[in-house]
């Protein structure tokens, strides 16, 4: 799929993995809207093709107006789903049971709202002219590799995300009528601003767990691998682990 003369919707756009593939969506002549919170917009950079709008992916309203304001800009080609939350805790803690309302945010944020992103951009794509090979989008979701290695403390964190991962083939196969393609990538350890805290002595520590490279994954790596995906038109339905063979322990 071309890129040029199209738009894009990037959630989380305003860091981190969000911030890289908006970049280089916008390198490759998408006009990029990245959608983040407000605190998160205020700290973003600026970036030529990429315009920013504050919205909850959680929030329908908010949503459909930033995915009207990408449609204005050109055919919406490419949504990728990267905003999400990580919060630790363990089923049964120190302090108790796990929070209750806290596991219905967590699955709330990172998969109600990866699916309202979907089906409400997809609602969009569908409605633009498909190209001589009968595509008309392509979907990205952000799962992570603790949909399949879980640790302890990560129950509302991996659920999450196997959702995700779950929703991948029967999204793409509900949308193929639509030429509309779904895939999701896993990442593993990534070092983004949520690392950015951490002791030089802890990160080492994470990447000596990574066969190899052994080192953690840069934002700009995941962001090659969306635009490989999109760019690529036979890769569809598929689930697709960046994370350097690595496998995680219990803890």
């Amino acid at each position: 799929m071309d890129l040029k003369d199209t738009s894009a919707v990037v959630t989380g756009g305003a860091s981190g993995l969000g911030a890289a593939t908006a970049a280089a969506l916008a390198e490759r002549g998408a006009q990029v809207v990245a959608i983040d919170l407000d605190a998160a917009i205020a700290d973003a950079p600026t970036l030529e093709r990429v315009t920013y709008a504050a919205a909850d992916v959680t929030d329908e309203p908010q949503v459909r107006s930033a995915i009207g304001l990408a449609s204005d800009l050109g055919p919406l080609r490419t949504v990728v789903s990267c905003a999400g939350i990580g919060p630790s805790a363990r089923i049964l803690g120190r302090k108790g049971v796990h929070d209750l309302a806290l596991y219905a945010k967590v699955v709330h944020v990172n998969l109600v709202g990866t699916f309202t992103v979907l089906a409400l951009a997809s609602e969009a794509i569908a409605q633009t002219e498909a190209d001589q090979h009968g595509q008309r989008g392509v979907v990205v979701n952000t799962a992570s590799i603790a949909a399949y290695d879980g640790q302890v403390g990560q129950v509302a964190y991996a659920s999450s995300k196997g959702g995700v991962v779950g929703m991948t083939l029967p999204a793409a196969r509900d949308l193929a009528q639509h030429g509309i393609r779904v895939n999701t990538i896993a990442p593993g350890i990534v070092d983004t601003p949520m690392l950015a805290t951490v002791s030089d002595e802890f990160r080492a520590g994470l990447a000596a767990g990574i066969p190899f490279p052994q080192r953690l994954a840069r934002p700009d790596e995941y962001a090659r691998l969306v635009t490989m995906i999109v760019e690529h038109d036979y890769l569809n339905g598929e689930v697709f682990r960046m994370d350097g063979a690595l496998r995680m322990a219990p803890r």
